[in-house]
């Protein structure tokens, strides 16, 4: 079977695309509908929620960060098995990378081959609409707009002029949400409060947005605009790491030992990873097993590389140093040599302290939370060889953090790029900074820190 897709975009940021999409999402599985979602670019968060409203595991769909050649893949591997494929878009439809567009919703919209659903913010206008309506349509050839969600509605009669002028430029009305201030989920300084942190409230704030989409949007439409994701091979994380050399592979097959276990930190402060993480680490031979610092003491039994991903420690800085059991096994982990790979939030918690409370201490720095966001993509080089690059290897990443850390880098920096001083840490095994990268656009990476995890203290056979 092969899935169907349709992509949600807006304007601009704050249009309601988040309500729009996690609601469709969560009104379509109501009615037996199996959805696979999807958001545009580097977020962390909004796939959290997705994934409590499909019931499957939200993934990330970024050309920026993977390649123009895997997305359609990668679509294709998140959509097995489902009938429908729901891309959450970003920012406005044609907002990507400052220099070009780039990995804009537009973009990947036209990598799919898949309609955009619109979802306009129509608070203070009327048949100025039309205007709105026919200048996204027209702007790309390459991106078709196939229908309109009407948000933030203030009247019957305010409907009535807005579905009049959505139908001068020939747009079908797909639906007129209400203005309701209800829905509104807890935000923070990078966005919203996570679906693993919000816990329950999550869960209704998901409930909400499917009645609200139920009740107001069409469905049957909507299903009725998306089109196949076109043929094509699919993405599989076996295929990428039998693909890489030997002394990148990693080793599969029967071992004895436990230091082929990978621990990956989890729970509430830890929730800025990709799905594809995982399945890679665990096509390249490992045994991952997921650690949540605010709940477990120890790391698993026989831990041979450990990953700590981005999230947010600042929010749980006092737990976190508070379970000092975990603290002391981490820094003697890393003491031992074996890889462990620390991004954003990771590098906090392997500092000294987070704004003032003890961390790790495998690092000598220290981090704080600051008033500057830092955010962007980065093209970046790595300056030595490490557990995952090799020196003078070249990788596109994001940063997204209002954290710093002092000093920014070590002896042996992590990254350089150009316009900033050298980032992150080397140090024996670990490397850790704040740039996130997506596995998915360098499995050789994952292969390499799997097979060194499992050359240390391992009999392979």
């Amino acid at each position: 079977m092969t899935a169907r897709a349709l992509v949600v975009g807006a304007p601009s940021s704050g249009s309601g695309k988040t309500t729009v999409a996690t609601g469709l999402m969560a009104a379509l599985r109501r009615r037996g509908t199996v959805v696979a979602p999807f958001k545009v670019g580097p977020d962390y968060i909004d796939p959290g929620y997705h994934t409590l409203a499909a019931g499957r595991p939200g993934r990330n769909l970024d050309p920026v960060l993977v390649g123009e050649d895997r997305i359609a893949p990668l679509a294709r591997h998140g959509a097995a098995g489902a009938q429908v494929a729901v891309v959450e878009g970003v920012m406005g439809l044609f907002d990507g990378r400052l220099a070009d567009g780039a990995g804009s919703t537009a973009h990947v919209a036209g990598l799919l081959g898949a309609p955009v659903v619109l979802v306009v913010d129509v608070r203070g206008q009327s048949r100025s609409l039309a205007a709105v309506l026919h200048g996204f349509r027209s702007f790309d050839p390459g991106v078709r707009v196939a229908g309109v969600v009407l948000n933030r509605v203030g009247s019957p009669r305010h409907e009535d002029v807005l579905r009049a002028a959505a139908e001068e430029v020939g747009l079908p009305v797909l639906g007129a949400l209400p203005r309701r201030d209800a829905l509104a989920v807890p935000s923070r300084h990078l966005g919203l409060v996570t679906a693993a942190e919000h816990g329950a409230a999550a869960h209704g704030a998901v409930d909400a947005m499917a009645d609200l989409v139920a009740a107001h949007v069409d469905l049957d439409a909507v299903l009725a605009l998306a089109t196949p994701l076109p043929a094509g091979p699919v993405w599989d994380p076996v295929t990428e790491i039998g693909g890489l050399a030997d002394g990148e592979r990693g080793t599969r097959g029967r071992r004895t030992g436990d230091s082929r276990v990978v621990g990956v930190f989890g729970g509430a402060a830890f929730t800025f990873g990709y799905a594809e993480h995982v399945e890679l680490l665990a096509a390249a031979g490992a045994e991952v097993v997921v650690v949540d610092p605010l709940r477990e003491e120890a790391l698993p039994p026989g831990t041979g590389a450990l990953v700590v991903p981005g999230g947010f420690p600042e929010e749980h800085a006092a737990a976190l140093g508070a379970n000092a059991a975990l603290r002391a096994a981490v820094r003697e982990l890393a003491a031992s040599g074996v890889p462990v790979h620390a991004e954003c939030a990771g590098l906090l918690y392997l500092c000294a302290s987070l704004d003032g409370a003890p961390m790790c201490g495998v690092l000598p720095a220290t981090a704080a939370m600051t008033d500057r966001l830092t955010l962007g993509y980065r093209d970046a080089v790595a300056p030595g060889g490490s557990v995952l690059w090799a020196a003078g290897e070249r990788v596109t990443g994001h940063e997204f953090h209002r954290c710093a850390v002092a000093p920014r880098a070590g002896a042996d920096p992590a990254w350089v790029w150009r316009g900033a001083e050298p980032e992150g840490w080397l140090v024996g095994g670990v490397h850790a900074s704040f740039l996130h990268t997506h596995p998915a656009g360098d499995p050789a990476a994952v292969g390499r820190f799997v097979s060194r995890s499992l050359s240390v203290g391992a009999t392979v056979e």
